[in-house]
């Protein structure tokens, strides 16, 4: 696997040479312990195989990020040039979260979650055009061959399930049959009958039966076992939070949910009267959302056209620069996660395919009445989100910067705070700038806003899972299904629902920030460009973008 250089620019003494070398086997060593990730970021070597998941591999990963941590503390960021020293910086920042989920959350002793890894291996292999499908499905079949493997040492290092996460993990041991279906028949019709579609063929049935074994102990060995204490708890909760340099405490991160529910509440309300004075708040989110497109299908063109208006809005206004490679696919999501993903989600490109894709799936209604969740209003709300100027143009910019770390490197304040904004933002600039699409986002915001006083509650044990369902209910006016998929969401991921709203407040404080510094100089496309392109990276850390950019332009004029 040649890996390239981690700068654009050679390094200019020993300290940083080393420092690229050392980042570079880093990289390496990441993608050999994880071949879905390198299949994720483009590198195409072990497409076949699927990682190790038992106790044994979960020590390979603590010890390979403890060496993480000692190698980068070895270096003295005065020694190297501010991007490699913002890079030693989150590579240790990566590396105490990392230990932090291992060691303390624990996750992995707790739910197989086997079903939905061996499904996200095989959907970009399935999904990115970077090879010939025949290519492609040759791969795909060997990752099956290695999926009962997998599932059976999913099963060894599970020592204290948890009942909702197990019941999670039935749902998605019963729904990947069906997306294994949809790949063989897609083999089917591409090849015809043959040595392949045979081969592919064997592999499907023995994942099939290998996932009839893993239901089979999920109901009678998991089940049976399974304790009902999800909740992170207080002390871990606040401890992840100090760790993620979400700079404020779980306190005040809980009080600025609050907060930002009743002002969003109370900004809907005056939308709802500029609506009709004479409907209820509830009559009005009706009438928005009764105006859908009449079929699934028709939705999806819709969610198409949406996202193209919104990227010739960008152009138009000169909100952002595009970047060169951007390609962007909307589909139906897979239904082996469904469950989890109730209306949109997206996967970013590949930074080292040949013709890098983003993929933007859409989950068709589980019930007739759930297609008012895909209103027009709200299909454009969406597609800001999750496409134009939200996590595709966002994630296929950060592609372009040449750090290695900043393509691994999670921030959700980041990733979805920025999302998030770009709601806000572009109905201030104007695009679709009518009461109905203000009501949507009002309602967004509503529903991140109880996503933080969710995940702080949720995981300090002071709400449970049926009261969390009915309270998102009380508050969004979702459907009961989708609220529950929402708060099955949650329970799993501590820290991760704040992220929305939260990383809005975030951004728009160092937008705010750099405003006042910048004065006249200051441009909405030099504060995007100037995050976007600078590679993903928590928000905390992006202020160092800014700083070097402020200094080197000589205190306020963007170059």
């Amino acid at each position: 696997m040649t890996v390239p250089s981690t700068t654009p620019a050679s390094a200019a003494n020993d300290a940083e040479a080393r420092f690229d070398r050392t980042v570079e086997r880093w990289f390496r060593d990441l993608l050999s312990l994880s071949p879905e990730t390198a299949t994720f970021v483009g590198f195409h070597d072990h497409d076949a195989d699927l990682s190790r998941t038992d106790r044994e591999s979960v020590e390979t990963r603590v010890a390979f990020w403890r060496r993480t941590i000692d190698e980068m503390e070895r270096f003295a960021p005065d020694e190297m040039s501010a991007e490699r020293a913002l890079d030693r910086d989150l590579l240790l920042h990566e590396g105490r979260l990392e230990l932090h989920r291992l060691q303390e959350h624990r996750l992995w002793e707790r739910s197989s979650d086997a079903a939905e890894h061996i499904g996200d291996a095989l959907f970009p292999l399935f999904t990115r055009d970077f090879a010939p499908l025949a290519e492609r499905l040759e791969s795909i079949a060997g990752r099956l061959e290695q999926a009962p493997r997998y599932l059976a040492e999913s099963r060894t290092r599970v020592s204290r399930p948890v009942r909702l996460w197990t019941e999670i993990d039935l749902e998605s041991s019963e729904s990947l049959p069906s997306f294994l279906e949809t790949i063989l028949a897609a083999t089917r019709a591409e090849l015809g009958e043959g040595g392949l579609t045979e081969r592919l063929s064997r592999a499907v049935e023995g994942t099939r039966s290998a996932l009839d074994d893993h239901v089979t102990w999920l109901r009678s060995e998991a089940l049976s076992r399974a304790t009902d204490d999800w909740a992170t708890g207080s002390q871990l909760f606040d401890e992840l939070v100090r760790l993620r340099e979400l700079d404020a405490t779980a306190d005040e991160i809980l009080a600025v949910g609050e907060r930002m529910l009743a002002d969003e509440r109370a900004a809907r309300e005056e939308v709802c009267r500029e609506i009709d004075p004479t409907l209820s708040p509830g009559e009005v989110g009706d009438l928005v959302k009764n105006h859908h497109p009449a079929s699934f299908p028709e939705a999806l063109d819709e969610y198409r056209r949406a996202m193209d208006r919104a990227r010739a809005f960008i152009a138009e206004r000169d909100l952002a620069s595009f970047p060169e490679q951007d390609k962007l696919l909307v589909a139906e999501t897979p239904a082996y996660i469904r469950h989890l993903i109730p209306f949109a989600a997206y996967y970013e490109p590949a930074r080292f395919d040949p013709d890098p894709l983003g993929i933007y799936i859409v989950t068709p209604p589980a019930t007739p009445e759930m297609m008012r969740e895909h209103s027009y209003a709200s299909i454009s709300n969406t597609g800001v989100h999750e496409a134009y100027p939200g996590h595709h143009l966002q994630l296929s910019s950060g592609l372009t910067n040449p750090s290695l770390v900043r393509l691994l490197t999670g921030a959700p304040e980041f990733v979805e705070g920025w999302a998030f904004y770009c709601e806000r933002m572009m109905k201030e600039a104007g695009f679709d700038d009518t009461p109905e699409h203000w009501y949507i986002v009002h309602t967004d915001a509503i529903w991140r806003a109880v996503r933080i006083v969710l995940d702080v509650r949720l995981h300090r044990g002071d709400i449970g899972f049926d009261d969390a369902v009915d309270f998102l209910i009380e508050q969004t006016g979702f459907e009961r299904p989708a609220a529950v998929a929402e708060v099955k969401r949650y329970t799993s991921t501590p820290t991760y629902q704040l992220s929305y709203l939260y990383g809005r407040h975030m951004i728009e404080s160092l937008r705010d920030d750099v405003e006042r510094r910048m004065g006249p100089a200051y441009s909405m496309k030099f504060f995007h460009d100037t995050l976007l392109y600078g590679g993903t990276m928590p928000v905390h850390y992006a202020r160092r973008l800014f700083d070097a950019r402020l200094r080197s332009d000589g205190g306020g004029q963007p170059a």
